[in-house]
């Protein structure tokens, strides 16, 4: 048994604790409170951090540590350019990771794991596109949830993966990790490989995420067929003939018609959703995470804060790649969120999303994302920042903080 003591400690599930503390016990969060409480109450060595603030570890809601090493891999492969849309980067994604080794892949999903950790991200949401990564996530402390990709159009290859997926799925084995599904986006699979795997997911009871309404070709070609999806990345990956005909729909609106949206479907990016869109993923229980810097950078656009907050729809924060994005740090998105759209979200709607939020969407929230009895001991030591109380401490720990421990599962990590 050890307890952990701060300033202050902000369990997020509940208001910050003055002269708070945390018991540890194998891992496990035993109790939370005063520490003249906790002191009383257990018989324990006390490690106290003066003038610091004790948080939970933050939940990247969506990732791709698999292309932790994608700048690198640009210049090498001399693809080393700013594309000009999202589709032009789409390409270049795939232009780069053709021809990748997996030793590759698994050396850059290890990196992307070491400085998410250094950057006090205990848990994850992260997007992988071949199974032979999984072990990569046996030594790691991290928890979180793996989300198997897939795409496709032709039934002969659709057909074949869905049974890789099925058998990988079935055989699922990692400490501290769930597994899940993600169907790429509305585009990049047919209709009946969408319902295939929603079919899949359900009979083995794991969540849905897929890319939803990110950018404004999507948008185009969900009404029309039309736009640089059609007449270039179609062509490029030779899906010719499975160009579909003008839908005039949204992707929200068409992913419901074929029955794949419910509370286990997890919907990224969501930027060019519409109200009705908003209304169809309240009513399906859709939770959802936005990348805000990542749509920054591939010029997409921004969510719609407003209209997602009044939805009523549980949101959570992710950084997703090192493709769209310049760090794996939540602390870095948040900042961005408050400097970028400062009336888009409190400090502590921001800090919620990263930690407890991004818990709830990936169906962890039992587990961690909050400083609660039975929770693995999963916590942050924040140097604390001037004036960091009150209703100022939200945005002070954002905007100032010094992350100076991350423990994991009661375990501090070199950072």
């Amino acid at each position: 048994m050890q307890i952990f003591a701060a300033s202050y400690v902000l369990p997020i599930s509940s208001p910050p604790i003055a002269g708070g503390a945390v018991a540890v016990h194998d891992g496990r969060i035993m109790d939370v409170g005063t520490l003249d409480n906790l002191r009383a109450a257990w018989n324990a060595p006390v490690l106290d951090y003066p003038d610091s603030i004790m948080i939970p570890g933050l939940v990247n809601a969506h990732a791709h540590l698999e292309l932790t090493h994608f700048p690198a891999w640009k210049m090498r492969k001399d693809l080393d350019y700013a594309p000009r849309t999202y589709v032009d980067w789409v390409i270049q994604v795939i232009k780069i990771k053709r021809g990748l080794e997996i030793q590759e892949l698994e050396a850059s999903l290890l990196e992307g794991i070491r400085i998410s950790l250094e950057a006090g991200t205990t848990a994850i949401g992260d997007v992988i596109s071949d199974r032979r990564l999984l072990p990569a996530y046996n030594g790691s402390t991290f928890t979180g949830r793996l989300f198997f990709e897939a795409l496709g159009q032709e039934p002969a290859s659709c057909k074949a993966l869905a049974g890789k997926l099925e058998e990988t799925l079935r055989t699922f084995s990692a400490r501290d990790i769930l597994p899940g599904l993600s169907p790429h986006a509305p585009h990049t699979l047919s209709p009946a490989f969408f319902q295939d795997l929603k079919r899949l997911a359900e009979s083995l009871s794991v969540p849905l995420m897929t890319h939803l309404s990110e950018s404004p070709e999507e948008a185009a070609f969900m009404h029309d067929s039309t736009g640089r999806i059609a007449e270039l990345l179609y062509p490029f990956v030779h899906w010719e003939d499975y160009l579909p005909a003008p839908m005039r729909t949204t992707s929200a609106a068409y992913l419901d018609s074929l029955g794949v949206l419910d509370s286990s479907t997890i919907a990224v990016h969501c930027v060019h959703i519409t109200p009705a869109d908003a209304e169809i993923l309240k009513k399906r229980g859709v939770r959802a995470v936005i990348c805000p810097r990542s749509n920054d950078k591939l010029a997409v656009g921004r969510a719609p804060a407003h209209l997602l907050k009044t939805a009523g729809i549980p949101l959570a924060l992710g950084t997703d790649s090192l493709a769209s994005n310049d760090s794996l740090s939540l602390w870095d998105e948040m900042r961005f969120v408050l400097a970028d759209t400062p009336d888009a979200f409190t400090p502590e709607e921001l800090l919620r999303m990263a930690s407890l939020g991004g818990a709830e969407v990936l169906g962890l929230d039992k587990e961690t994302g909050s400083l609660e009895k039975g929770k693995r001991a999963d916590f942050l030591v924040i140097g604390n920042p001037k004036g960091a109380s009150g209703k100022d401490m939200h945005r002070a720990l954002i905007e100032e903080g010094r992350l100076a421990e991350v423990f994991v599962a009661g375990v501090p990590i070199t950072v």
